[in-house]
């Protein structure tokens, strides 16, 4: 396995919308391992998911794992929000815009329907964290990021703030 590199806003590439994984290429070891990779990149960074658009390929899946002790990997693949339901505010954070939180309203209950990393179709329904974290990352699988939640001031503020802290880590 392999560690990926994670783009950070306001990387151009981030704002690309992801095309869907053609499901006959789950069968290819070389994509098998790429779950892998992103599975160990989210880990060691660490986050809770992470968008394939994040690590630069950009096609409709994701890896998530919500638990604790980071023993319930789940894979997403062409996923799709087929149900909302209600309304709850979360502090998120991205492993693309490292060191921001900001409070974002989402739907409090969703239902997803997707493939698995074995290409076998399923449907959950869920709320809390896990609804909030798919809804973050298929955000990013249309190009967008938390950060375009926020005011135009403070989405300007933060790029400032990425900015500054770059150039710290340069020097």
């Amino acid at each position: 396995m392999a560690l990926l590199n994670i783009l950070e806003f306001p990387d151009p590439r981030l704002r690309t919308k992801a095309v869907p994984v053609d499901p006959a290429r789950l069968a290819d070891p070389e994509f098998q391992r790429l779950f892998d990779d992103m599975f160990e990149t989210m880990y060691e960074a660490p986050g809770i998911g992470l968008a394939a658009s994040q690590v630069d390929v950009h096609q409709r899946f994701m890896v998530i794992d919500v638990s604790e002790e980071k023993n319930q990997p789940l894979v997403f693949v062409n996923p799709n929000i087929v149900a909302k339901a209600g309304e709850q505010v979360y502090q998120e954070g991205c492993l693309s815009v490292p060191g921001i939180f900001a409070d974002v309203t989402r739907a409090n209950e969703i239902t997803v329907q997707a493939l698995d990393r074995h290409g076998q179709p399923f449907e959950m329904t869920i709320d809390g964290l896990l609804a909030v974290c798919i809804q973050h990352e298929m955000d990013h699988l249309d190009g967008k990021l938390f950060v375009d939640y926020l005011s135009p001031l403070k989405r300007e503020m933060v790029r400032k703030k990425l900015a500054k802290q770059k150039r710290q880590d340069a020097a």
